[in-house]
Order: structure tokens, then C-alpha cells, then sequence
């Protein structure tokens, strides 16, 4: 019985997060609905003009160390606790440093690096989150690595379901008191959602960790040879580390861009921070809510493609990628359907926006190469390959930011979308590339691409033949209508992949 749950794990953990992380994406929707209609498209753009500061933050002192605790537990579990204490007085002492840089560097930051002064007194509330954010990496990494991932996903809920009762709580006392509700709450609920997720991880550790003696025994086995622990983790951390910081650099050079270049295609400031808003804060997280389930398949994949590794098991890492291959394109090619048929009634219904709904058609076409992109990335680090992510990546954000640079100037927002995708599809077929020459698989075309292709083909065919709108959906919202007509798709599309579906011995 133990064997057969070990052999389904890495199901379970995927279905697990994925559930999780719907539910949080789902109440993320409802806060960003408030944000939208409390601060508005400029406002949302300034908000999300902070987050290359807190990404650059993440991936110093919390990304690549989570990821290589998580490597390290899952190939050596008997040192999994000695592994969390050292990555985590690294990744702490790290964090303190960042926050108080931010802290007393705010105006000097905002000026000039985010050439937006606006963004200035909202940095100290930002730099309150990134310690907290430490906390929560590095326990999760541990779980991770011991693929117990319920402790990592109710953390992610409770980081959600704190930052929207914070700022709704905080709007409330403010329209009470009559103070106009700004950019900052929506700050300030970021650094509570991020020290309650800290909070949690860190009481879930000490409940469930072993008694408090083998506890300090591991602790002093720790501070005599913290250095042994310390390089062997940093080795692993460092390449990933820079891979994600020159990612963050380049993706954050992207964000202070793109305002930039719309001025210079002949928006106001106002306008152009506005269209930021619109893509960053409306479209892109319609277009990344489906990606619930590739991050959740993504996060298991990395210890139990190391795990396999580590035992010389070719045949279970083989069979992670074909089924990452698989999910991933399933899904991607789902949701080009579903946003080029509904992106434009989800942008009005959700957000009043025509722009939104515009902004999700285009990007449709990213989800197959995004998601496929996401998982096959996971596993080359799982391997070990981190250096040749660090390559693809920044190759891929290179054609982005050409994107951005050259093109926005004369094509507008569209520039920057077509950027995007031309930098999916590339990172794509370099990852797959890679993993081909060092695991040798053949993609099923059948399988992956023109099954899927079908079954979608024949849904959108079938709900074409109900009325529009469906009778059942005129005495509801319009929100509810067009998430009723989706199901009907999805439901559909899936019911024939079922139908389509033979188990095979691979």
C-alpha cells in the first residue's frame, strides 16, 4: 500500500496544489475585481510597477535557495532538516539586508530605477514583506523535497486569504473614516498576506517537526559543520540564483519599459501607466489562472525528477516528462480556445474593460508555449541542468525586451504582446530541445497535439449549438453567464479526451 501511494505521489501532490491553488486564484480574482474599481487601471499600474524590486528580492534571497533545499531533501532525506537550517540562515540574513536597503533607499529606487516617484512611499511597506517572504521559501522548499506539499499549499492560501482580508478590513475603516483608499493599502496587505503564510510555515514546522531535543540535536550537528552543509547548497543555489536575478533584471528593465516606450509612441504618462494596469493587473492573470495546475505538476516535478535521478532511475524520469509534456499542451491548447472565444465578454464582465478581454485573444496563443515552457524548465533543474535554464532564459527575455524596445515605439501595447510570445515559443523548443539530447523520449504528435486539437475542435463545435446566450444565464450576471458558457466548453473538451484516452504501457 505504501509503494502504491509512493508511485502516485507525485498525482496527488499536483492534484493537491492544484486544488489549493484554484482556490486561491479564485478569491486573487475577486481582489483584483475590488482593486480594479478602488484604484483603478493607473492605480493597478503603479502597484504593479513595485513587483520588479520584490522579484529581484525573491530571487536573491528566497527562490534559488528554496529550490535547492528542495533538491537536496529529495536526494538525501536523512539530512533533509540540517539542509532547511543552513539554507535558511542564509536566505534570512540575506533578506534583512534587502529589506533595509529598500527601506532607506525608497526615494532613490523609485526615482531612479522605476522612473515613477509614486512608487516611492509605497517601497517601505513592500520591504516588510520580503523577510516573511524568506520564512515561507524556505519551509516550502523543505516540504517540497520530502513531496508532502500540503503544508506549501495551505501556506499559499492562508498568504491569500490574509492580504484580501487585510485590505478589505483596511478599505472598510478607511471609506468609515472618509480617507481615500490608495495604491499603499494594496501594499501593506502584500507584507500581511506574506507574515501570515510565515507565520503558518513556521508553526506547521514546529508542529509536526520532531520533539524539541532531536530538534537542538540537529541544530548543534548543524553549527559544527554548517560550512560542509553551506557550499555543497550554495553551489547548487548560486547558478540559479543568477539565472533568476538577470531574469528579474531583465524582466523588471521590461516593466520600467514598457510605460517608457508607450510614451514615446504618443501616450500621457496617465495612459500609459493605465495600459500597464490593464495588461499586467486585468489580462495576464486571466491568461495565468489556468497555470494553477502546470505550477502545482511544475513544483513536484523538481524532487521527483531528483529523486529519480539520484537512484539512476531513467525510466521514472522519462515517464515525468511525458506526462508534463502531455498536461501542459493539453491545457495550453484548451485555453487558446476559451480566451480567444470569451477573452473579450471576461474583460467587460470582470473588469469593464475592453482592452482586457482585446489583451487575453492576443495572449491566448501563449498558453501551450508558457505552460510546456514552465514544466520542461522545472525538470532541466531537476537535473541539475540549471545553468542551461539560466541560457534559454535569458535568450528568451532578450527577444522580449527587442520586442519592447523597438517595436512599442511604432506598434503600441501589441508589440509587447507579440514579444511575449515570440519569447515563449523560443524558450519552449530550447528546453525541449535540451532534454531531448539528454533523455531520450519521442513526443507522441498524435497524442500531445492533434488529439487535444480535436477535442476542442468538436467542443467549441457542440456549444456552438445552443442558443446565445444560454436561456439558463439571462437572469444572472454577465460574469456568471460567460463562466457557465466555459464550463459547458471545458466540460465538454474534457469528456472527449476522456473518451479518446488509452492507457498506455510506457
Amino acid at each position: 500500500m505504501t509503494e502504491q501511494i509512493r508511485k502516485h505521489s507525485l498525482l496527488f501532490g499536483t492534484l493537491f496544489l492544484t486544488a489549493t491553488g484554484f482556490l486561491s486564484r479564485i478569491l486573487g480574482f475577486f481582489y483584483r475585481i475590488f482593486l480594479s474599481r478602488t484604484i483603478g487601471a493607473e492605480g493597478l499600474g503603479i502597484y504593479q510597477m513595485i513587483f520588479p524590486i520584490y522579484g529581484i528580492c525573491f530571487s536573491i534571497c528566497a527562490g534559488s535557495i528554496q529550490t535547492a533545499i528542495s533538491r537536496f531533501t529529495a536526494a538525501d532525506r536523512e539530512h533533509a532538516k540540517q539542509t532547511l537550517l543552513t539554507g535558511f540562515v542564509i536566505s534570512f540574513s540575506l533578506s534583512v539586508f534587502l529589506a533595509a536597503l529598500i527601506w532607506n533607499r525608497s526615494e532613490f529606487i523609485a526615482v531612479h530605477i522605476l522612473m515613477e516617484p509614486r512608487c516611492a512611499p509605497l517601497l517601505p511597506s513592500l520591504a516588510l514583506a520580503i523577510p516573511c517572504t524568506s520564512v515561507h521559501a524556505c519551509i516550502s522548499g523543505y516540504y517540497y523535497g520530502k513531496e508532502k506539499v500540503q503544508i506549501p499549499a495551505l501556506a499559499q492560501l492562508v498568504e491569500q486569504c490574509v492580504r484580501i482580508f487585510s485590505v478589505f478590513l483596511a478599505a472598510d475603516i478607511c471609506g468609515e473614516q472618509g480617507i481615500p483608499v490608495t495604491v499603499r493599502i494594496a501594499v501593506l496587505g502584500l507584507a500581511a498576506g506574506e507574515a501570515g503564510s510565515a507565520l503558518f510555515s513556521a508553526a506547521a514546522f514546529f508542529i509536526l517537526s520532531a520533539p524539541a531535543t532531536d530538534t537542538l540535536s540537529i541544530r548543534r550537528k548543524t553549527d559544527r559543520s554548517f560550512s560542509s552543509a553551506a557550499i555543497p547548497l550554495m553551489t547548487l543555489a548560486a547558478p540559479l540564483m543568477a539565472n533568476r536575478l538577470i531574469m528579474n533584471l531583465l524582466q523588471s528593465a521590461e516593466a520600467i519599459m514598457i510605460p517608457n516606450r508607450l510614451s514615446a509612441y504618443g501616450l500621457t504618462q496617465s495612459q500609459a501607466l493605465s495600459i500597464y494596469g490593464v495588461l499586467t493587473g486585468m489580462a495576464m492573470p486571466f491568461i495565468m489562472f489556468p497555470s494553477a495546475i502546470v505550477n502545482s505538476l511544475a513544483v513536484v516535478l523538481l524532487p521527483s525528477v531528483a529523486r529519480h535521478q539520484s537512484s539512476g532511475n531513467s525510466q521514472g524520469i522519462e515517464k515525468s516528462i511525458y506526462m508534463s509534456f502531455r498536461y501542459s499542451l493539453y491545457m495550453g491548447i484548451l485555453c487558446i480556445g476559451i480566451f480567444t472565444l470569451f477573452g473579450e465578454a471576461l474583460g467587460l464582465a470582470v473588469f469593464e474593460n475592453r482592452d482586457a478581454g482585446t489583451f487575453m485573444s492576443i495572449l491566448a496563443w501563449l498558453c501551450p508555449f508558457l505552460y510546456l515552457a514552465t514544466t520542461m524548465g522545472s525538470i532541466l533543474n531537476g537535473l541539475g541542468k540549471t545553468a542551461v535554464t539560466f541560457a534559454h532564459n535569458i535568450v528568451s527575455l532578450s527577444v522580449r525586451l527587442l520586442f519592447v524596445f523597438f517595436g512599442i515605439p511604432r506598434m503600441g501595447i501589441l508589440a509587447c504582446l507579440w514579444g511575449m510570445l515570440a519569447g515563449e515559443i523560443l524558450l519552449a523548443l530550447l528546453h525541449l530541445g535540451t532534454l531531448r539530447r539528454l533523455v531520450p523520449f519521442t513526443p507522441n504528435a498524435w497524442e500531445v497535439l492533434v488529439k487535444p486539437a480535436f477535442c476542442l475542435f468538436v467542443a467549441l463545435g457542440i456549444f456552438r449549438l445552443f442558443p446565445s446566450p444560454l436561456p439558463v444565464s439571462e437572469s444572472v450576471p454577465s460574469f456568471f453567464s460567460t463562466s457557465l458558457q466555459i464550463f459547458l466548453v471545458c466540460a465538454g473538451y474534457g469528456l472527449i479526451l476522456l473518451l479518446f484516452h488509452r492507457p498506455k504501457q510506457h
